[in-house]
């Protein structure tokens, strides 16, 4: 049997923030990705995420996959298709899919995104591109 994730949650509590969610990038983050493998498919699974994403949901907080795939209109049949197939072999119930942040996504776990502080601009996490 797999060790679980350890995650730290003492800040949410289900209800509390309702309709709050957290984001969960898909390729790269909650699955394998490599450049140049073909479009649509969903990589396998990367298991210390999905445990950490099954300790979010049977505590009851809401969690969306966050994925550029959904950002093209004529593309997202197929990419739900392989999607909805990757849930099942990584044990996940459908989850909401989405490529749009609102007000109520409280955390976006992603393997591109750099943290910045809130209203300073000072970076808080370290950039693999260094672009600056």
């Amino acid at each position: 049997m797999e060790k679980r994730a350890e995650v730290q949650l003492d800040w949410v509590e289900p209800g509390l923030h309702d309709p709050a969610w957290i984001g969960v990038d898909l390729d790269g983050t909650l699955a394998h990705y490599e450049y140049g493998i073909r479009q649509h498919h969903v990589g396998e699974p990367i298991w210390p995420m999905v445990e950490r994403v099954k300790i979010w949901l049977e505590k009851g907080i809401k969690v969306k996959i966050f994925t550029a795939r959904w950002s093209v209109l004529a593309q997202r049949d197929y990419n739900r298709q392989e999607i909805m197939e990757f849930f099942a072999r990584a044990g996940l119930p459908e989850l909401e899919i989405t490529c749009i942040k609102d007000y109520h996504m409280i955390e976006l776990w992603d393997d591109r995104a750099v943290t910045v502080e809130a209203n300073t601009g000072q970076q808080l996490s370290p950039s693999s591109r260094h672009l600056l």
